[in-house]
């Protein structure tokens, strides 16, 4: 069933509707393919508990090394090849494939921090109960056992990949995506695309937008209330938010998406001071990069009015600026018609967008075809009855593996 190299980028880097049509049912035809499916079956209640083990290891962003390591040992038990674990922590193995290379698949090792502060107040170990695996942490977790359960079926079904089969628990995705900018960088020149495993594909996501968050900070005279008046920090802060929110949104550019928001604003500490420094957030995302750029150029042209009016200095500072991008074609190409119709192979009409935030935005922003596969992995995330739905997590390692099988082969 091997393609070759040449054929497989041509269909990942063109629009082309029929390429499901030929590469899907190649792979259903072929008995190695059903063994895999198969043996994702038959793991089922060790796939569970893997997701009991990991889930359970307190995790936020930027201290996943625990976890890492378990995720690590698991893909050596499994005999995954080259098995790294970096300072990141990122945790990379893979099934080696002939062509140079490398179809990429993803999922999120860290937790939110309301998760991991959760999990160290109450102690509480993950059960199986059902169909779920209850308990704070159960629910992001099924990306990456889902991951390992793929990635076991098909190193015991015998298949070999034209393409490296990579398979990546990155870090610190809830705080710049920075372990996903780490495996960026280093597959970049052999991907083939990124695959963004946030569930069993009931959603296809083949676009990102881009998203930045400013801390704009304001500073001032200090003063008590009876030396105050004017200059005052607030005053600046307020002249500079009402005119940023009035800035035209829907209006000027409603086909791209554009958000423009302030969602805090924080100064002063007593009742009977004027503050020397207060600060604002500001959101801003679209789906084109370059709205974005052209609003925070009219934010600091507001900031420095305000400036000049009442002598209050502002100043920027980046918090989190998530890239994103289009690429023309995608939503046509072999990835993305192959994704959706292993969805409909699953049970189910995928829901296509081109409007992500995770992972994928990093080789979106950079030209390089991925895509984001979702679907409800549970409930009650970062909440004490927290669960991941283990169903859920098996369709989305049979995912995984049709994936594998037509894009990688």
């Amino acid at each position: 069933m091997s393609i070759s190299r040449a054929f497989v980028l041509l269909l990942l880097l063109t629009p082309c509707p029929a390429a499901a049509q030929r590469l899907l049912p190649q792979a259903l035809a072929d008995p190695a393919v059903s063994s895999a499916l198969a043996s994702v079956d038959a793991r089922r209640d060790q796939t569970a508990r893997f997701l009991a083990a990991i889930g359970g290891i307190v995790s936020p962003s930027g201290r996943e090394g625990e976890r890492a390591q378990a995720v690590a040992a698991e893909m050596r038990r499994i005999g995954l090849a080259d098995v790294t674990l970096d300072a990141t922590p990122n945790v990379v193995g893979r099934i080696r494939g002939r062509s140079g290379k490398a179809l990429i698949f993803v999922s999120t090792l860290d937790d939110l921090a309301t998760v991991a502060a959760l999990q160290t107040s109450t102690h509480a170990t993950l059960r199986i109960d059902g169909d779920r695996v209850v308990g704070p942490g159960a629910n992001t977790s099924t990306t990456t056992s889902a991951l390992i359960a793929a990635a076991d079926a098909l190193m015991k079904s015998g298949l070999r990949p034209e393409h490296d089969l990579v398979f990546a628990a990155v870090a610190q995705e809830e705080t710049g995506l920075k372990g996903m900018q780490a495996l960026y960088a280093q597959w970049k020149d052999r991907a083939l695309a990124f695959v963004d495993i946030l569930g069993d594909g009931h959603s296809i996501t083949y676009g990102a937008i881009t998203i930045h968050w400013w801390k704009v900070i304001a500073s001032g005279p200090l003063g008590h209330s009876l030396n105050g008046g004017v200059p005052n920090v607030n005053q600046g802060i307020g002249r500079a938010v009402d005119r940023i929110l009035q800035l035209p949104q829907p209006e000027r550019y409603r086909d791209r998406r554009l958000v423009i928001n302030v969602a805090m604003l924080q100064s002063g500490a007593v009742y009977n001071h004027k503050p020397d420094t207060g600060w604002f957030s500001l959101d801003v995302r679209s789906l084109d990069s370059a709205r974005v750029e052209e609003v925070e150029a009219e934010v600091r042209k507001i900031l420095a009015g305000v400036t000049a009016e009442t002598t209050i200095a502002f100043t920027m500072e980046p918090t989190q600026l998530t890239p994103g991008g289009q690429i023309p074609g995608l939503r046509d190409s072999a990835l993305v018609t192959t994704a959706a119709a292993i969805s409909a192979q699953l049970g189910y009409a995928a829901q296509l967008g081109d409007a992500g935030s995770s992972n994928m935005n990093v080789p979106l922003g950079q030209g390089t075809p991925a895509i984001g596969i979702g679907g409800n992995r549970g409930g009650q995330r970062g909440f004490a009855d927290e669960w991941g739905d283990i169903p859920q997590m098996m369709r989305t390692a049979k995912y995984l593996v049709l994936l594998a099988a037509t894009i990688g082969m």
